[in-house]
């Protein structure tokens, strides 16, 4: 009887280990694919003239979260939406990618308590992110700018770190010389990695971020979320992070954060500040978009909004002939110069295409009327006027 006792409890151990092993290995790749569903579908239809303007545009994202999943983004993913050669089939100039950091379970449009459980450190822990990343905000948003500089050096040059201007116009000039090549711009989705300390904003600047989203799901030490407790503005540190990152060649981003936060925000600075990825509130009248006045005060300070992919945005239709709708009644109520494209790809939303599709979206903003001139604003050159502005 003991040697069967023995015998079932070492059966037991090896299930569990088994069990363990299975989640580690295993349990990543599921949740992410689960996260970042594209929708089946056929082929998405590009006319000839809209292949050929595609492969000629300056094409740019505001807004991507590969970083958040284990992936390696050097090779042709099969989940997800970005890696650099589905970039490169997307003739993809500048992708942003951004830092996610913390996520409060529950999650909602509506109300986040930032004292909820924290659904990015659970993730960490199962991607075996290293141990100073499962406790530490400021060490997430490090570790994922090291994880692209990694991508960066494995890319055989596909992959370009975009820090400064410089650095911009090298990168674009390589495409234009017919390269394979994106450039990578890295960004914080909102400030809780300083960790209420401005101490911390230079470890996280000199790891490569230049993108600053104030806020993501919840309240924080710099102000009041669109998703938090209350309309709450800028704080004291609020205002003077503001006005350090002001003067840094960086661009500030008010997606999430509160509508009173982006008022104080145009109030205090005389820079571009973008949205990098939401959707137009007349088209699709969800707290997540702002309201219209308020995105033109954004657009007024010379800067854009970036058009996103999923159907919380949209108020339904997510494929390229959707998406392009919401662009053109985008670019009448904010006007050509001030509208991009901020996908969202990899971010925990569902899309119906993928980077690689990027021309059959080209194409549906032809179908809908926009001229050359007005796509190659939208798909990338607005994007590229703010960086120049703001990397100094």
């Amino acid at each position: 009887m003991l040697r069967v006792q023995k015998c079932v409890i070492g059966l037991v151990f090896i299930a569990v280990v088994v069990g363990a092993i299975a989640v580690f290995c295993y349990a990543p790749a599921y949740v992410e694919a689960s996260r970042n569903n594209v929708i089946e579908h056929a082929p998405y239809p590009v006319s000839g003239p809209a292949a050929a303007l595609h492969e000629t545009l300056i094409v740019g994202d505001l807004h991507a979260d590969p970083l958040l999943w284990n992936r390696d983004l050097t090779q042709r993913g099969s989940r997800g939406r970005v890696d650099i050669p589905r970039l490169i089939e997307g003739n993809v100039a500048l992708q942003v990618f951004t830092a996610v950091t913390k996520s409060p379970a529950g999650q909602s449009y509506d109300h986040n308590d930032a004292e909820a459980r924290d659904n990015i450190t659970l993730l960490a822990i199962i991607q075996r992110w290293p141990l100073r990343t499962w406790e530490s905000l400021k060490e997430r948003a490090i570790y994922q700018a090291e994880k692209l500089h990694r991508v960066e050096a494995d890319s055989d040059g596909r992959l370009k770190i975009i820090r400064t201007r410089a650095d911009l116009d090298a990168v674009l000039a390589a495409k234009a010389n017919g390269e394979e090549i994106v450039g990578g711009i890295l960004g914080i989705e909102g400030t809780h990695p300083l960790e209420g300390d401005m101490a911390n904003l230079d470890p996280i600047f000199d790891a490569g971020h230049r993108v600053y989203g104030l806020q993501h799901f919840f309240d924080n030490a710099a102000g009041g979320s669109l998703h938090g407790q209350e309309d709450s503005g800028l704080t004291d540190f609020g205002r003077a992070l503001v006005a350090e990152l002001a003067t840094r060649p960086v661009v500030i981003d008010l997606a999430h954060s509160s509508p009173q936060v982006a008022r104080d925000v145009i109030a205090m600075t005389d820079i571009p500040l973008i949205v990098s990825h939401t959707g137009l509130h007349s088209f699709c009248p969800v707290k997540r978009n702002y309201p219209d006045d308020l995105m033109i005060e954004i657009a007024q300070t010379g800067g854009v909004i970036g058009m996103g992919y999923w159907a919380d945005v949209t108020c339904g239709d997510i494929t390229p002939a959707g998406i392009a709708k919401m662009i053109v009644a985008a670019v009448d109520v904010l006007g050509e110069d001030h509208v991009s494209l901020g996908s969202d790809f990899d971010g925990s939303v569902e899309t119906a295409f993928d980077t690689s599709e990027l021309a059959a979206l080209t194409s549906a903003l032809m179908d809908q009327g926009l001229n050359e001139a007005q796509i190659r604003k939208v798909m990338g050159e607005n994007m590229v006027r703010v960086l120049r502005a703001r990397l100094q």
